[in-house]
């Protein structure tokens, strides 16, 4: 994994700018033009009252991945934000962690639009699809 693209430092400095994220423990993997990875492990704060993933945990990844992988198409001083996106939930599983793809179906100066595939990896590495996104997003200036 190369972690010292442009894409991936342009990622991880607005990534630690996200205070939601942090207490989620959500990481970034991989970022390259068009798609970005994260990853965000199980634990106490992303659960719903049966113990699994909380699907609102699920949607900020996958809000999040898309998002970012939205950024990587934008010049410098611009950033993104999101106007819409529709989810569908698989599963909700518990320990391991879940890894959301997000990736750029249609990278336009006006929209942007993006899909993004969440994934439970449990303790042995078994994978098991968990949701499936399609998000619009619009460009913005810069403003910090």
């Amino acid at each position: 994994m190369n972690t010292t693209t442009p894409e991936f430092e342009r990622v991880a400095a607005s990534l630690a700018r996200q205070g939601m994220m942090q207490p989620l423990g959500v990481r970034l993997l991989r970022a390259e033009r068009g798609l970005v990875e994260l990853v965000m492990p199980y634990s106490d704060k992303v659960t719903q009252q049966q113990g699994g993933f909380h699907g609102g945990a699920m949607g900020a990844l996958a809000d999040i991945a898309g998002g970012y992988a939205g950024l990587t198409v934008l010049p410098e001083d611009a950033e993104i934000v999101t106007v819409e996106y529709k989810i569908n939930f698989l599963a909700s599983l518990q320990g391991g962690e879940v890894r959301a793809i997000g990736r750029v179906t249609k990278g336009g100066k006006r929209i942007i639009v993006t899909t993004a595939e969440v994934v439970h990896i449990d303790e042995h590495g078994k994978q098991t699809p968990c949701a499936v996104m399609q998000q619009t997003l619009v460009p913005v200036p810069k403003t910090y």
